[in-house]
């Protein structure tokens, strides 16, 4: 790969241009807006409350120096139509919506916030498998409708807990779990022995964690070994009747397998908070299933998570804008001269 030699920073911050699409930037900590506006020229927002597409964002980073992103589609064509573009800030930690070999040909300095949102996806993964196993969303439909039900639910204490993928937010979701006292299994290739001790969790193959676990919850980052690999044989391998969670990408899954396997009672529930197409359609078969809970890709949403993400990635944009480099480089070979 030729890397191109970044061009010397001659630009200062009061001249520069900054585009943010993240739509909870600065919701609950204003300082965060405030500061990027007082700090650079011109600040440009998404005009949509959702990520934007790659012809939506053409004619925004035409002009635009740095870039704080959302989960927007970052193809070559934005990249190619980004001809000032120095730094984009990755609002979150996945960059699968980036096309970060074309950003980095181009000198383009990419950024995210690692660590910065794993306590909050942490404690939604948690809060979905105590309201799948104990069927709360169906039981408040009911209560509301004027019905007094008695459904029977299943609970964490004591089962299994099969986590795919171990990264920051995986140890996060374990540390939890071990509270409900659960059993933990993991399948992830970077995890080892010592890793393993620390957070007291077993590692299995992935055939074991599937036969074996009550609840399988996906942390596994998107790249082309992962994409679809909770296919129609993963599902069948795993333990009747036990429930998925999916709080990483919606990428992950084979999502018309899914669907099948709940509808034949093989598993007893799922909760998603990711689809392959965000939103997903209004007669999405999934949306159709009272044993599937949906939530709106909010995983990072909480006070602290996007004030963190916030910050980091502001502090980062500058960073490059000023010439300096920045914390959580993805792509360091962009200063290799």
């Amino acid at each position: 790969m030729i890397i191109r030699e970044r061009k010397r920073q001659i630009k200062t911050l009061s001249e520069c241009r900054v585009l943010v699409t993240p739509t909870t930037f600065g919701k609950e900590d204003p300082a965060l807006r405030s500061t990027l506006e007082k700090t650079v020229g011109e600040v440009l927002y998404s005009p949509v409350a959702r990520p934007l597409t790659s012809s939506e964002l053409l004619p925004l980073v035409k002009d635009a120096d740095g870039y704080i992103a959302g989960l927007d589609q970052i193809d070559s064509s934005v990249i190619e139509a980004a001809g000032r573009l120095q730094v984009i800030a990755r609002y979150g930690v996945g960059v699968d919506q980036v096309d970060v070999e074309a950003a980095t040909q181009r000198g383009i300095v990419i950024t995210n916030t690692p660590g910065a949102n794993s306590v909050a996806v942490a404690e939604l993964t948690i809060a979905l498998m105590l309201v799948l196993g104990r069927r709360i969303c169906l039981a408040d439909q009911a209560t509301r409708s004027g019905e007094w039900p008695r459904y029977s639910g299943v609970g964490l204490r004591g089962k299994t807990v099969g986590l795919v993928g171990f990264g920051a937010i995986g140890r996060e979701v374990a540390s939890r779990l071990k509270a409900f006292g659960c059993r933990i299994l993991v399948v992830d290739p970077c995890v080892g022995v010592d890793c393993a001790n620390t957070y007291a969790v077993q590692r299995v193959p992935m055939e074991e964690l599937l036969a074996s676990s009550d609840f399988v919850s996906l942390h596994a980052s998107l790249n082309p070994s992962t994409s679809g690999m909770v296919d129609d044989t993963f599902l069948k391998k795993m333990k009747q009747g036990a429930f998925v969670v999916n709080t990483a990408r919606g990428e992950l899954i084979d999502e018309q397998a899914l669907c099948d396997a709940l509808e034949k009672g093989h598993l007893a529930g799922a909760a998603l908070d990711c689809f392959r197409k965000e939103p997903p359609a209004p007669d999405h078969p999934l949306l159709g299933l009272s044993q599937v809970i949906v939530t709106p890709h909010t995983g990072s949403h909480t006070d602290e998570a996007t004030n963190a993400m916030g910050w980091m990635s502001l502090k980062a944009c500058l960073a490059v804008l000023r010439g300096e480099r920045p914390a959580s480089v993805v792509n360091p070979e962009v200063y290799k001269r």
